[in-house]
């Protein structure tokens, strides 16, 4: 069992110390003997809950711990690890033990051949490829990936909900870094996944700027980003998977995995896709604390007593 989650909590007040030594000489003989027990609510385990450096993953670490502290555990935060090289090694070695990752990514990091692109099968991919010691809890439907996105106003125009609906629509071109032209995902992924024929302008970082200003019809923006709510974008569908799936999933120690799935669970369930981009906006226009963010979404979602 690692160390950060080893502490056994000693400090008893005065009314409690006869039975808890009373309880610990039943079960070892030596009244101060640390408990060695495999898990449990019952072991007064530290849960400490790991995050990226990055506002977004910080925000979901944060509804995690606050979660687990209203279950009566004790949680440990250590935010702004880094990037996935630096804060795998911590959560494989077990010094982290919960952590907020995204499917798509993730299993690209362990399986770099690995040919999955919808949510489902994306999932069902990375518990196979994660290593032993490690489980992924269930994946939200929330997500922070590849999409393709229009305007408002273009969809009503056009009837468009879903990447699909763009078959048949003459003169598109679709918007991005100058390295999308040529990803399989690109131009000649959406002729051969959705009959959509497109040209194509490198917008780079003015990219949500150029769909707004009507001189692309499509942007390639990631799911989560906060200018999709703030300038009234469409994400559209993407039913085939022309996309990697990448949907936000708790990955923890299997050791602690029981004790804390039911709390981290429903955190899964209730998130959407929406909220993720709403979590953001929060933090980026109305530069609210991402403590204060985790206490009013899981206040919304009824998932704090």
């Amino acid at each position: 069992m690692n160390t950060a989650r080893n502490k056994g909590r000693l400090a008893f007040g005065a009314v409690v110390v006869g039975a808890a030594l009373a309880l610990a000489g039943c079960a070892s003989g030596d009244p101060l003997a640390p408990d060695t027990g495999s898990g449990g609510a019952g072991n007064d385990e530290t849960i400490v809950v790991g995050s990226q450096a990055y506002y977004s993953n910080e925000i979901i670490a944060e509804i995690y711990a606050q979660a687990l502290e209203n279950a009566g555990l004790e949680v440990e935060r250590q935010f702004n690890i880094g990037q996935r090289d630096a804060y795998i090694p911590s959560l494989e070695s077990g010094e982290v033990d919960l952590f907020p990752e995204y499917t798509g990514n993730l299993l690209q990091f362990y399986d770099p051949e690995a040919t999955a692109t919808t949510p489902d099968e994306v999932y069902s991919a990375l518990t196979e490829a994660l290593p032993e010691g490690l489980t992924a809890l269930e994946q939200s439907a929330a997500t922070d990936q590849d999409s393709y996105n229009v305007t408002a106003a273009f969809a009503e125009a056009n009837g468009v909900s879903s990447i699909a609906d763009l078959a048949g629509i003459p003169d598109l071109t679709l918007g991005g870094n100058a390295e999308l032209e040529e990803r399989p995902y690109g131009p000649a992924g959406l002729q051969s996944v959705y009959g959509v024929t497109v040209g194509f302008n490198a917008t780079g970082d003015t990219t949500v700027d150029a769909l707004v200003e009507g001189q692309i019809d499509i942007a390639n923006v990631y799911s989560a980003d906060p200018r999709i709510q703030t300038e009234d974008l469409v994400t559209l569908e993407d039913p085939e998977g022309l996309f990697l799936a990448s949907n936000v999933v708790p990955i923890a120690n299997a050791d602690v995995a029981d004790e804390i799935s039911d709390v981290i669970n429903a955190i899964s369930e209730a998130m959407t896709a929406e909220d993720l981009v709403d979590l953001n906006v929060k933090s980026t226009v109305d530069e609210q604390s991402a403590d204060d963010i985790a206490t009013e979404w899981l206040t919304d979602k009824g998932l704090l007593d």
